[in-house]
């Protein structure tokens, strides 16, 4: 018979320590990389194509990073004054960006040559994104109050907006319409555009009142993919707007500190991440709005960026620190994805040559007496379970006693140990060294209530085994009186509460007692 691990016995956490699964999954996105570049980082922003490979705009230049390996793959370095907004063409061959001198370049992503000059805008030019609709056109919005849609083979502007009184820091072409420009100013308001009549459609007012005389500055705009529903961020207030219903706010959300600098959808767009100058990052859940999960950074968030696959973080801060977090994607995940990504000649490759009686292919079907046989897989022993194997119980019990141990494992082995009468075996014949970490180990989760029991059991055998040794180690012997105080701290506590609970029981009898 084949040796059978140790089952790891399952104890309920305490309400204070569980995680939901929402927050688990975020939390999935760790061990971030910092990138440390020589300016703020103004702009993030990955290619929707594979690999996608992401753009990082600082001083006066856009770099493009592998995401897989964070290294930098090509830089492109000819702005002459700040770069702006560095944006990948939804094939990943083009990069736009505009600079502080009102330029706007179109570049090669592989020569990195410049293939398009636009110099129409007079100021800075902070947004330039490609329309995911319409590849030849660009949106760029400017200091200059103008919008303008631009033309990319003809280098000419298709249409230009100028109902904004103040800067346009924020803009989106929609993703449902390629006609719909959203954008945001800091006149305080969000106007959306048609690009047929050239006017504006919609305009939502982010302070909620006259424009001209309270300015609320508008830093973000994003709209959804359905293009129904359109968020703005102005200050630390988060606005919900609803375009089907004429540019009605539906929401107002207040969980930043201080200005929101950025919005980003996740793969799905169905959780929003909001980055502020407070350091905070902070994910909602779109059907209620809800914060979901919050991510601390180390300086203010500037500007943020989601992968398309739901992979990668992106973080730009203001003292000029890239932050990337990662996670690795799951096998079942990394296979939709595969499945999604079929082309015709791969699902062909799945249908026989053959044909039918009306020429259409027809599907292999397996042979009646075909088996499939499937691998099975040998679970690789742990640590502790091979020196269980092998009746090496002392060092099996040291090998669960490391910090990096789940405390349930750690007690499920000495559980086994004691159905196979070895904990004495276990803990005999130990020094002042192999000692002290049994006694730590004791002292951590003495008063613990899942585990209090065998911990009393285990702490009077080592007590009845080194009683006689007691007073030669200074170390043991501290550690011996502090479990004895903890102990009779825990016993104190325990009084206290049955007092309490008898003097409920008490108010609570009467108060029957008294209705009845």
């Amino acid at each position: 018979m084949d040796y059978q691990p140790v089952v790891v016995k399952a104890h309920r956490r305490a309400p204070g320590s569980t995680h939901s699964p929402e927050s688990r999954y975020w939390r999935q996105f760790k061990h971030p990389v910092f990138v440390k570049e020589y300016a703020p980082i103004t702009s993030v922003h990955f290619s929707p194509s594979r690999p996608h490979r992401y753009a990082v705009t600082a001083a006066t230049r856009v770099q493009i990073y592998a995401p897989r390996t964070q290294k930098l793959t090509k830089t492109i370095s000819r702005f002459k004054d700040v770069a702006r907004s560095g944006c990948i063409r939804e094939d990943g061959k083009l990069v736009v960006a505009g600079d502080d001198s009102g330029l706007i370049q179109i570049f090669d992503v592989n020569s990195r040559a410049i293939l398009r000059t636009l110099d129409s805008h007079k100021q800075p030019v902070h947004v330039t994104k490609f329309s995911s609709l319409s590849p030849t056109h660009i949106l760029s919005c400017s200091d200059d109050t103008s919008v303008k849609l631009w033309d990319v083979p003809s280098q000419t502007a298709v249409t230009t907006f100028t109902d904004h009184t103040d800067y346009v820091r924020s803009g989106q072409v929609s993703t449902s319409n390629p006609h719909l420009v959203l954008t945001g100013s800091y006149d305080s308001t969000v106007r959306l555009f048609d690009s047929r009549s050239g006017h504006c459609e919609m305009l939502m007012v982010a302070g909620g009142g006259n424009p001209l005389s309270d300015k609320v500055p508008v830093e973000q705009v994003l709209m959804f993919p359905s293009g129904t529903v359109a968020l703005s961020t102005a200050g630390p207030i988060l606005r919900v707007w609803d375009i089907v219903a004429g540019g009605r706010c539906t929401r107002a959300l207040s969980n930043h500190q201080k200005t929101v600098t950025s919005l980003a959808f996740n793969g799905n767009a169905n959780r929003l991440l909001t980055g502020s100058l407070d350091q905070m990052v902070k994910v909602y859940d779109v059907s209620s709005y809800k914060v979901v999960h919050t991510m601390r950074y180390p300086a203010p968030v500037l500007c943020l960026a989601v992968s398309p696959d739901d992979t990668h973080i992106l973080g730009g801060m203001s003292d000029g620190t890239l932050s990337v977090r990662r996670r690795d994607a799951k096998a079942s995940e990394a296979l939709r994805e595969t499945q999604s990504r079929l082309d015709l000649p791969t699902m062909l490759s799945d249908i026989s040559l053959g044909h039918g009686p009306e020429g259409t292919p027809s599907k292999i079907s397996p042979d009646a007496g075909e088996q499939r046989l499937q691998a099975q897989i040998s679970k690789k022993l742990k640590e502790h379970d091979k020196l269980l194997k092998n009746f090496k119980y002392s060092a099996a019990l040291d090998s669960v006693l490391k910090k990096n141990v789940a405390p349930a494992t750690t007690f499920s082995l000495i559980r086994e140990l004691v159905h196979r009468d070895g904990l004495r075996i276990a803990l005999a014949g130990r020094d002042d060294v192999l000692l002290e970490p049994i006694l730590r180990w004791l002292l951590k989760y003495v008063a613990d209530p899942r585990f209090g029991e065998l911990v009393a059991n285990v702490t009077c055998l080592v007590l009845d085994m080194y009683a006689p040794v007691i007073g030669q180690a200074p170390l043991i012997d501290a550690l011996f009186v502090r479990i004895r105080k903890k102990i009779a701290s825990e016993i104190r506590f325990q009084e206290e509460l049955l007092k309490a609970k008898g003097a409920l029981t008490m108010i609570l009898s009467s108060t029957v007692l008294k209705s009845s």
